[in-house]
């Protein structure tokens, strides 16, 4: 964590100045970077597809870092316009003086799920005690939210084998059964449900608004690109509640490899738990929950101050049309 935070606030000491929109019917490109390519970021793609943001004249080229702290630092660094990730490291960037800022919503619940094999006797966390739990390895929120949860429930953290795997391999050992419980994101959870595995905890359904996913930009990020992507960005997320099936679709064509049925109940999935944020909107509670648990989790050191850190000029623009 150490390391991470030296690199960026290293990285904030970089500027550029970013072109302005091009006139007429050119489209200015734009690059966004995200983590991962990941069912979450569904809205991104579907923008894309769709055409939603070629109508507010921008080209975007999607680029996949492999990592959050890495694709917030291609923002910080230049070579992006944007980054998608959780807005945690943003914070943590931020927090050490670097010139960022979150300005759309995209993920807006806890997007995690605790699975267990059929026939588990689940009454609540207290039966997570001395067990055997397949999760993703640290940091990543799935985990983090697991431990969270033992500590709030009293479990003792020390009476839990967790059996931690590269984050999207938690599926293979689970179903395998070398452990009876899973913690993870989708699309392993209805790879697993397919499997004959059952949800038995939805942290989305339990947390509410969550700010999981933003979009992150410089704080001297060209607000004519800015509002063009946000709005673009609204018109996909909207898109999503009223056509979950056209989203499915589009899913499908991102993740050709995977069981195409699984792709589409976890769109559904996401889509009734209210995983993807049905608008660009971010509020204070949402991002307040997000980044407590990073502080519980002495990730973080405080809040930042909403009004700084999360810039809603272009959100209210965009909800305003």
């Amino acid at each position: 964590m150490k390391k991470l935070v030296a690199a960026l606030a290293s990285a904030a000491l970089l500027s550029f100045t970013a072109p302005a929109l091009a006139q007429g019917g050119a489209k200015t490109d734009v690059t966004i970077s995200q983590a991962f390519q990941s069912l979450l970021y569904l809205p991104l793609y579907v923008g894309m597809e769709k055409g939603f943001f070629a109508e507010e004249g921008l080209n975007v080229t999607k680029e996949t870092a492999g990592s959050g702290p890495t694709a917030l630092n291609s923002v910080i660094a230049g070579s992006a316009d944007f980054s998608l990730h959780g807005p945690e490291w943003t914070a943590i960037a931020f927090e050490k003086g670097a010139p960022v800022k979150t300005i759309a919503n995209v993920v807006n619940g806890a997007a995690v799920w605790i699975l267990a094999d059929a026939d588990f006797d689940y009454k609540g966390p207290e039966s997570f005690a001395d067990q055997t739990v397949v999760a993703g390895m640290m940091p990543t929120t799935s985990t983090s939210l697991f431990l969270k949860l033992l500590k709030e429930s009293g479990v003792s953290q020390e009476s839990v084998r967790m059996t931690q795997v590269q984050i999207g391999a938690e599926p293979a050992p689970f179903i395998g059964g070398q452990a009876p419980l899973a913690v993870m994101y989708e699309p392993g959870v209805d790879q697993a449900v397919a499997q004959g595995k059952k949800v038995v905890y939805s942290f989305p359904k339990e947390y509410g608004a969550y700010a999981f996913s933003t979009i992150m930009a410089r704080s001297n990020v060209d607000a004519g690109k800015a509002q063009a992507f946000v709005n673009g960005l609204q018109k996909a997320l909207a898109m999503i509640q009223q056509d979950p099936q056209e989203a499915a679709r589009i899913a499908q064509g991102q993740f050709p490899n995977l069981d195409q049925k699984v792709v589409a109940a976890a769109v559904e999935r996401m889509v009734e738990e209210g995983v993807y944020a049905p608008s660009v909107d971010i509020t204070e509670d949402g991002m307040s929950t997000s980044l407590g648990v990073q502080i519980a989790l002495g990730n973080l050191g405080s809040q930042p101050e909403f009004e700084q850190f999360v810039d809603k000029r272009f959100i209210t623009k965009a909800l305003s049309r």
